[in-house]
């Protein structure tokens, strides 16, 4: 009796361990690939958020030196090239950055938009000669001013949600 359970144990082993063998490595695969599409998904992320961080505060910059140069009539077409140029890039970033964004980063990129897109229509209308009532120089400044914070902040979530802990 001990030498047949013996046999059929046997039997029964040599007949699972290619099965248990494929197994294992499909389970391994498995985790292997799901480490690869975590570390594809942060590379993304990394990405989107340089980018539209880099997009964010050239379009500030670019906005803060022609707000000065639009009042003094020192603005020029190149300037205004390079500005539409910085506004379709940053345009571009948020949008591309809307799939793989956490909800606190579009929130604290929303509120950023929002001042930059003020300042930007302040010193569109200057620019054109059309400024609304109150709209200054200064008044954009002053936008852009308190959208430096607005930026730090954006950047801070970012690093956050990419787990880079200071």
């Amino acid at each position: 009796m001990a030498s047949m359970v013996t046999g059929v144990v046997g039997v029964l082993g040599t007949l699972l361990a290619p099965f248990l063998a494929v197994r294992a490595t499909s389970r391994q695969r498995a985790r292997e690939d799901a480490a690869a599409s975590d570390r594809r998904r942060f590379e993304e992320r990394r990405a989107g958020y340089t980018a539209m961080v880099g997009a964010s505060a050239q379009l500030h910059t670019l906005l803060k030196d022609a707000v000065p140069r639009i009042s003094a009539g020192r603005y020029t077409d190149e300037d205004r090239a390079r500005l539409e140029e910085s506004r379709r890039e940053h345009r571009d970033c948020c949008a591309g950055a809307q799939m793989i964004a956490s909800e606190r980063v579009l929130e604290a990129s929303r509120s950023l938009n929002e001042e930059l897109a003020k300042a930007d229509a302040i010193a569109k209308r200057i620019d054109r000669g059309h400024p609304c009532e109150g709209e200054t120089a200064e008044a954009a400044r002053l936008i852009l001013k308190r959208a430096e914070p607005e930026l730090a902040v954006m950047r801070r979530i970012m690093r956050e949600d990419l787990g880079v802990v200071d």
